[in-house]
């Protein structure tokens, strides 16, 4: 699983997911000297056989800079609705330019999914969101980032996996350490920002000049995103997303990512396609994904879905790429009729959270941040309190926890 964090520059955007919604929190203290650290470091890399040369050439980058153990601390879920969150994304420019960016790269999207069953609509989706389509990969070398990350406490083992493989990527010859350039602190490369160990082990040499070079190559970032997703499951031919209109009685509890039915389940529960189109009474499975609740948008997310959630395990990240790439294979905008979603704030789903733990759902500690145990505690008190289960929080359900709460005391 790559990073739980991703960029999008051009709105001035440096944000940091997590899957289980709670903040990162600094619940260590790092000991030792940096210099001791590295000097460990360098010895444990030379004995897994990457040369001294090598060592040597990344040596006066791998630094500590305390800056970067600030970002990280201060990383937390991004509170956006799906709808608010998409809104920007696709503002501006981004969405023409993802339609321009596959005219223009027509023939290598077409070689890329024949070869490796992704469809172009879905890599330029990754592209526009990761970097911008290649404007913005980070000017930093990022093996600042990956020394101070390895050094520090919190996630060590884990970037210190990182920082070796990016010692591979210079030995293997694909870049020199002075083009480990990338985001200023998680250390992620090129267009697509892969972690210097999914660069190390899924990129491809796609144009054929026998480097895999993500931060200048359009042919091999390309393909290896396109490899990546196929190693994360991806299935050819198969869809990824696909909006639909639920009815206004519907087993809710059964709209979870976790659970799926036949198609031809969910048309007889009354579920039917978005804007006109068919949603066919067969045998392919699919989850309900309804990202701000019954009232909201509601999409059929299939197996190709779960595959994009180990590119980025951020729920709000997922829906909107996979809502970006629809919409560049064609898909009309999502249909916003008489939609209207409250989505709490941070103090709301804070009271909400210290609400639920009260009663007996575990939601961790409460830090005003919806993530999944959240979300799942949410569909638990729903079902108790008896009210549609379809995990989104509302003052509804904060008004029926608060009576509760009166009734326990």
């Amino acid at each position: 699983m790559r990073i739980l964090k991703f960029a999008v520059p051009a709105l001035g955007l440096a944000l940091g997911l997590l899957l289980s919604g709670q903040a990162f929190a600094a619940t260590c203290q790092n000991t030792g000297s940096f210099e001791h650290w590295l000097a460990d470091f360098k010895k444990d890399a030379a004995a897994q056989g990457i040369p001294p040369q090598v060592i040597a050439a990344a040596a006066p980058h791998m630094r500590f800079e305390q800056r970067i153990i600030a970002k990280d601390r201060a990383q937390g879920v991004f509170n956006l609705s799906f709808l608010k969150f998409s809104d920007r994304i696709l503002a501006g420019q981004r969405y023409q330019n993802g339609v321009n960016q596959m005219k223009a790269h027509a023939a290598l999207f077409a070689k890329v999914e024949r070869e490796y069953g992704v469809p172009g609509s879905i890599l330029t989706a990754f592209w526009g969101l990761e970097s911008d389509y290649g404007k913005n990969t980070g000017n930093s070398n990022i093996f600042a980032a990956l020394a101070t990350l390895a050094y520090d406490c919190r996630r060590s083992d884990f970037f210190r996996a990182q920082l070796l493989d990016a010692l591979r990527i210079v030995q293997r010859g694909d870049l020199t350490v002075d083009e480990m350039m990338g985001g200023d602190w998680a250390g992620e490369l090129g267009a697509m920002q892969f972690t210097a160990s999914d660069y190390y082990k899924q990129a491809v040499d796609y144009d054929g000049d026998g480097k895999r070079n993500l931060v200048k190559s359009t042919p091999d970032t390309v393909a290896s995103a396109a490899n990546y997703l196929r190693h994360l499951g991806w299935k050819r031919g198969e869809p990824w997303l696909q909006e639909v209109k639920v009815p206004r009685e519907l087993p809710w509890d059964q709209a979870d990512l976790t659970i799926q039915h036949p198609r031809s389940q969910w048309v007889k529960w009354g579920v039917r396609g978005a804007h006109g189109a068919a949603l066919p009474a067969d045998g392919m499975k699919a989850s309900l994904l309804l990202p701000m609740g019954r009232l909201g948008p509601a999409f059929l997310a299939y197996d190709n879905f779960q595959a994009l959630l180990g590119w980025n395990s951020s729920m709000v990240y997922v829906t909107t790429v996979a809502y970006f790439g629809a919409r560049l294979a064609g898909a009309p905008p999502v249909d916003r009729g008489g939609m209207e979603v409250e989505v709490l704030q941070g103090h709301e789903v804070k009271e909400l959270q210290e609400l639920l733990n009260k009663q007996g759902f575990d939601v961790g500690e409460p830090d005003g941040k919806v993530g999944v145990k959240t979300r799942s505690a949410v569909k638990q008190a729903q079902m108790k309190v008896g009210m549609p289960a379809d995990s989104f929080p509302t003052m509804e359900l904060i008004a029926r926890l608060r009576g509760g709460a009166s009734a326990q005391r």
